[in-house]
Formats: C-alpha cells, sequence, structure tokens
C-alpha cells in the first residue's frame, strides 16, 4: 500500500478520488458533515499540487440518492466543484474539480464489475482511495479498479489503519467498550479482545443476549434469533454488563445510572479506551447512556479511539469531536478492521498495477 504523498504529481494531473460522501440529508439540508470534512485535507493537497480532481462517491437516501446537495456544500469550503451526471462528459470536462453522480446508480459497482472498474480508471491517471469507511465492501470504486491504475492511500484512509491498529497492542490497562446491534457482526469481537483488553463491557441490545442466556427475565427485548453459546464468555471476569436499564413497554431500551456509574470507575482506571456502538436505541430517542458515556469518555486522560453511526451522532451532538484522541469514519469498516486486521480495500491497494 503507497500513500499518495508518495506519488509524483504534475500540474493537470488527473486524479480519481474515491470519498465517501453518504451523509445524511434532511429537507435537502446536509445535518453531519463529519465525513466530508474528514475529506477536506486530501482535495486542498491535490489542489496544491495542481491537479485536476475528479471525486467518486455513492450516498444513500430515502428521496432520490444524489451528490447534487453534497457538490454544493462542498463549495462552502471554497472548493469551485462541478457536478456531472455523466461519467464520460467528465473527461472533457476542464473544471479543476469534478464530483460524479452517485455510483450505485450504476449496476457494476456493487458487482465489483471490472468493466464498470476499467471505464472509471479510464478517467484519470491516479487513483486515491480515501474512503476507509467504505472499504469493507468489495464494490468496483474500491477493489477492481486498483487492477486498471495506479492506487494509492489517501491522508484519512492511512490515519484510520494507524489508529485502529493500536488496539492490537495497546497500552495497559485497556477498556474495550462495545454497543450496539447486530451480535453475529461483534462476536468476533469479542471472541478476539477477550484476550487482548483487561475489561471489556458489552451494552446495548447486544447485552440482552447475555441477560437470555443467564436466564434473566428480558421481556420484549431486541434478542438474536440464533445461539451463540456465550456462557463462556460469563464466566470470563473481563466481561463486564450492564448493572441496570431503563425500560419501556416491557424491553431494554437504555443503560441506567448505576450502569453509568460503573463505566465511570472502569474509565478512571485504564489508559486505553475502544468505543463503537450505543448504550441505547439511540434511533428511538434513549440516548442519555450514550451521551452520558461520551462524556465520560472525552473527559478522560486516557488514549481514546472512538467510532460507529449513532457513537458518531452523540459526539457531534455533545460537539465533543476533538476530545479523543482519534474518531474514525468507519462503522462496518472499523468493526471489520479490527477482527481481522485488513479489509478488501486495504488488500485491493497492495495489488501491483504493473504485474
Amino acid at each position: 500500500m503507497i500513500s499518495i504523498k508518495e506519488a509524483k504529481l504534475f500540474d493537470g494531473i488527473k486524479v480519481l478520488v474515491r470519498l465517501d460522501l453518504n451523509v445524511p440529508i434532511a429537507n435537502g439540508r446536509i445535518t453531519d458533515d463529519f465525513r466530508i470534512r474528514k475529506s477536506l485535507p486530501l482535495i486542498n493537497y491535490l489542489k496544491g499540487k495542481k491537479a485536476k480532481i475528479i471525486i467518486i462517491s455513492h450516498i444513500e437516501t430515502k428521496d432520490d440518492p444524489t451528490l447534487k446537495p453534497v457538490c454544493e456544500y462542498l463549495n462552502n469550503f471554497g472548493m469551485d466543484c462541478i457536478f456531472e451526471k455523466n461519467y464520460k462528459k467528465a473527461l472533457n470536462n476542464q473544471n479543476d474539480i469534478i464530483l460524479l453522480e452517485n455510483l450505485r446508480k450504476f449496476e457494476g459497482e456493487k458487482k465489483n464489475d471490472k468493466k464498470f472498474a476499467k471505464e472509471l480508471a479510464s478517467l484519470a491517471d491516479i487513483y486515491v482511495n480515501e474512503a476507509f469507511s467504505v472499504s469493507h465492501r468489495e464494490h468496483a470504486s474500491i477493489c477492481a479498479i486498483t487492477e486498471f491504475i495506479s492506487s494509492y492511500a489517501g491522508f484519512q484512509f492511512e490515519e484510520e489503519i494507524k489508529h485502529l491498529s493500536s488496539a492490537f497492542n495497546p497500552p495497559h490497562p485497556f477498556l474495550f467498550i462495545l454497543g450496539g446491534l447486530k451480535f453475529e457482526t461483534k462476536l468476533p469481537l469479542i471472541e478476539k479482545f477477550i484476550e487482548i483488553a483487561d475489561k471489556i463491557f458489552v451494552g446495548g441490545a447486544l447485552a440482552n443476549d447475555f441477560f437470555k442466556e443467564q436466564g434473566k427475565d428480558i421481556g420484549k427485548s431486541i434478542v438474536s434469533s440464533e445461539n451463540f453459546d456465550l456462557g463462556r464468555f460469563l464466566k470470563n471476569e473481563k466481561l463486564l454488563l450492564p448493572k441496570d436499564n431503563v425500560i419501556e413497554n416491557d424491553a431494554i431500551m437504555d443503560a441506567g445510572e448505576k450502569t453509568i456509574e460503573m463505566l465511570k470507575d472502569e474509565i478512571n482506571k485504564v489508559k486505553y479506551i475502544l468505543w463503537n456502538g450505543p448504550l441505547g436505541a439511540y434511533e428511538l430517542g434513549f440516548k442519555n447512556g450514550t451521551i452520558e458515556l461520551a462524556k465520560l469518555i472525552a473527559n478522560s486522560s486516557a488514549k481514546t479511539i472512538v467510532g460507529g453511526g449513532d457513537t458518531l451522532a452523540s459526539i457531534a451532538e455533545l460537539g465533543l469531536e476533538d476530545k479523543f484522541t482519534f474518531v474514525s469514519t468507519g462503522g462496518g469498516a472499523m468493526l471489520d478492521f479490527l477482527a481481522k486486521g485488513t479489509l478488501p480495500g486495504i488488500e485491493a491497494l497492495s495489488v501491483d498495477f504493473n504485474r
């Protein structure tokens, strides 16, 4: 994997940049620009090198999934970006920065289709992956494309790998806090980090499976349909579960005050904290546990690595982004990297284009 810092750039070089501009939009307005802001250093670097920048990305919205509002938003940062629906017209467009339409409007993207990837590669002289948060996907703009064009890692991409990798050999004591849903995607992390961390706190809906294993009455709370043989973890003193919960309509919806107090005590003891996932049904308005946890971690003297959609939402809501050692742009990509130590997008950047 080669950094864009090592690329030989010249005036007018065409650079195809894969960003993750999949940002939330409500009533035509971008409500969280975190991923956009994380993309700006690379764009400004390439501008400074007098490159022609062709940006590709995807977006998923309830209405028409178009990147046009994102293009307009980029111009708030002095980008002078032009939106182009027709990919072939991008070859003749003389503007210095072009944002192409949503990749996922093309069938070949999700199929990792080589023909589509080759068409993308034909737009530029070199390619840069600055979309770590999508690099767990084997899509054409992430993987197949590197077979057809000299490819490099972007600034944020490198930062993600550097900071997340610190969890494999962290300072101790090390506290891993894991929340949210989808036990099947997070079980590999529990299996791996029960050996590395000094304590693992499992909260959110994930904890319900443990409560069920313990024989506790969880009412109508969300649980997995599969049996994960969780008894093996319950015997481990490293595992921490919520002490109390907020209940509504016979279902566990959030962490309670005793749980937050327990986490406060644990956070004060450690030198390294890794956090992914909310402590409650954040999207349903049960935010208190997650917000209180964000405050505790932000005020900690430990090295702090955090990420995940609702985790980021709580940080943004409180304006605490600069209070953590590193805030990852990845949700699923962060989890996959922590579990496997690599991603399809990382492996693709290791492909020898000249082979």
